[in-house]
C-alpha cells in the first residue's frame, strides 16, 4: 500500500514540492553560511519525494543552534515551503483518493517550518 500511495503522491504533487525544496536548498548552498540549511533542504526534499514509510523525530542531540538555525529558516524559506505544502494538500483533498496525500502533504508542514535538529527514518510497520 505504501509503494501505492508513494506513486500516487510522487504524480501528483510530490516531484513539485521536492523542486521547490531544492530550489531552496540550492539558493542556501550559494552563501557559505547557510550550507546547513541547504543540507537539510535537500534531506527534507528527498523525504518529500516517498514520504509514505517515512517518519519524522527530533534529533536528541539537537540543541539552541537548531532553534536559532530554524528561526532563521523560517524567515528565509519555510514559511514558502508550508505555504506550498498547504495549496497542495487543498488541491489533494477535492478527490476521495487524494484525502490520505492531502493528510501527508498537512504532516509536512512542521518539518517544513523547522528542519533543523530532526532525523528522517523508517516508520514502524
Amino acid at each position: 500500500m505504501r509503494l501505492l500511495l508513494n506513486i500516487i503522491w510522487l504524480i501528483f504533487g510530490g516531484l513539485w514540492l521536492a523542486l521547490g525544496y531544492f530550489v531552496a536548498g540550492i539558493l542556501c548552498c550559494i552563501l557559505i553560511i547557510t550550507i546547513p540549511f541547504g543540507i537539510a533542504s535537500f534531506r527534507v526534499g528527498v523525504y518529500a519525494l516517498w514520504p509514505f514509510g517515512k517518519t519524522v523525530v527530533d534529533k536528541p542531540t539537537a540543541g539552541v543552534a537548531s532553534l536559532i538555525g530554524n528561526v532563521i529558516w523560517f524567515i528565509i524559506a519555510g514559511l514558502w515551503l508550508a505555504i506550498g505544502h498547504v495549496v497542495t494538500a487543498i488541491a489533494m483533498a477535492i478527490t476521495i483518493i487524494g484525502i490520505p496525500l492531502a493528510v501527508a502533504n498537512l504532516k509536512m508542514i512542521p518539518i517544513s517550518l523547522m528542519p533543523l535538529g530532526k532525523d528522517i527514518v523508517d516508520a514502524p510497520q
